[in-house]
């Protein structure tokens, strides 16, 4: 493991060292990594930013789009040959269609290359003609994201906080009774171990669908092609003594498995090549599934950033340390849900809920921000009357009927305290509110040439991912 693990770093410093000699020669490459838990909208995100860095009449907050420094946007192959291409034409198509539709979330890793020609700025603008800046945006599943926290835990630690996590949460019971028959020093049977494994990722799909983020590992959700193999069937234990062909022994070689041959290769050849972050957060979500989806919430991203590698890309550190995240963003979406009366308080909650993450990212050197977005708008604003006075909604067509209606969430508190800290307690619910969400389905939209989609915000959430290098 040792050994591995020194060819793993020597590999990443020469591809570093190759990156950073090659750089000054070529057109400069911003790899933007768009992470993020499930229904986040990391899909929605991407679809959006590259339609509305093509076409830039709702950019005033970018600087270049505003300056009209960018003088065209055009989409070129990606550079990685052995990486789906992100099917921006087909979600735009969706989005787009005259009877719109939202398209299905990230259900593996794929990549988008968007090249911007740039006009520079300042004394020797004059001088030079315009230069190309390159765009790689590398999507992969949220599901995937929480894996990165596993490498620094052993089968047991893991075991021990996964049937902790299981207990209150949905199928839990069931999964730890189906545990609680069984002895793990007996020697190993497939079919026990299969519906042990079975058992396990149920509950663990139960849980994502009552809005819980930790639901690790992400690949019994998404097993695509591991779908059946030993590296997906294993579940935690309680306890075992590690007899050699137990099926404890053989649990805990399949976890070590599993983060050797599917988290490792996905944080060498994906993750740690990032140097731009947006971490999208449903915290509306979290928020309406109870204190206890919030601090599970809180938790998760915390273990999420540890797996970052923050700091400034300066040309010695590239080169003997390997690339950096210099900037993260950390957006709660679907602002929308709001009026925009509220949308302080939610960026408020989104920098308290991160706040440990984000201090050890600035404390590493990287330039972190939060913000509330909205990818793609799918409602407008109104104010209704009301029995205790006028009241702020918002008003979209319904997901489930197709039907216009007006939405009130409930009032976020403007001290974020009043959330985390019930959240931090383990309550079981708000004590004096209840927040709602409601599921809007894309508006139809009529855009007006160089006009993209219609969003809140996601001018500003591009200006802070991209806007120094344009």
């Amino acid at each position: 493991m040792v050994i591995a693990t020194i060819a793993d770093q020597i590999v990443r410093g020469v591809d570093a060292v190759t990156d950073t000699l090659a750089a000054p020669f070529g057109d400069p490459v911003i790899r933007l990594g768009v992470t993020g838990l499930s229904r986040a909208g990391k899909t929605v995100f991407i679809t959006a930013l590259v339609a509305n860095l093509m076409n830039r009449g709702r950019m005033p907050q970018l600087i270049a789009a505003q300056s009209g420094a960018i003088r065209t946007a055009y989409l070129q192959p990606q550079p990685d040959d052995t990486l789906p291409r992100f099917d921006f034409e087909n979600y735009l198509g969706q989005l787009t269609a005259p009877a719109p539709s939202w398209p299905e979330g990230t259900r593996q890793i794929s990549e988008l290359r968007l090249s911007l020609k740039v006009q520079p700025t300042g004394i020797l603008s004059s001088f030079s003609g315009p230069r190309t800046v390159h765009i790689d945006i590398v999507d992969y599943p949220g599901e995937w994201l929480l894996d990165l926290g596993l490498l620094d835990l052993s089968y047991v630690e893991w075991s021990k906080a996964a049937i902790a996590r299981a207990e209150g949460r949905p199928n839990g019971a069931a999964f730890l009774a189906d545990l609680a028959g069984v002895d793990t020093d007996t020697e190993l049977d497939e079919g026990q171990a299969k519906a042990l494994a079975a058992s396990f990722t149920a509950h663990l799909n139960a849980s994502r669908e009552a809005g819980y983020s930790d639901c690790t590992p992400g690949r019994f959700l998404l097993p695509r092609d591991l779908a059946g193999s030993p590296v997906l069937t294993f579940a935690p234990l309680a306890e075992f003594t590690g007899k050699r062909g137990s099926l404890g022994r053989e649990f805990e070689r399949r976890f070590e498995s599993y983060k050797r041959n599917v988290v490792k290769p996905f944080f060498r050849d994906h993750f740690a090549k990032i140097d731009r972050q947006i971490v999208l957060v449903d915290v509306l979500g979290a928020i309406h599934a109870g204190p206890r989806a919030v601090d599970d919430l809180r938790s998760a991203m915390a273990a999420i950033l540890g797996a970052f590698r923050p700091g400034r890309n300066a040309f010695l550190t590239r080169l003997f340390q390997g690339r950096k995240v210099e900037k993260i963003l950390f957006a709660a979406t679907k602002a929308d849900h709001l009026h925009h009366s509220q949308h302080g308080q939610l960026t408020a909650i989104t920098e308290a809920l991160l706040r440990d993450a984000k201090d050890r990212a600035d404390f590493a050197g990287a330039t972190t921000a939060a913000m509330s977005i909205a990818s793609l708008r799918a409602t407008v604003e109104e104010t209704v009357a009301h029995r205790d006075g006028p009241l702020d909604v918002v008003r979209g067509r319904l997901l489930e009927t197709g039907k216009q209606a007006a939405f009130y969430p409930g009032k976020l508190p403007s001290d974020p305290a009043h959330l985390l800290g019930p959240a931090r307690a383990g309550a079981e619910s708000w004590l004096d509110q209840d927040y709602a969400i409601m599921n809007f389905a894309p508006a139809p939209l009529e855009l007006r040439p160089g006009d993209g989609p219609p969003h809140i915000r996601l001018d500003k959430a591009a200006q802070f991912l991209i806007g120094d290098r344009l």
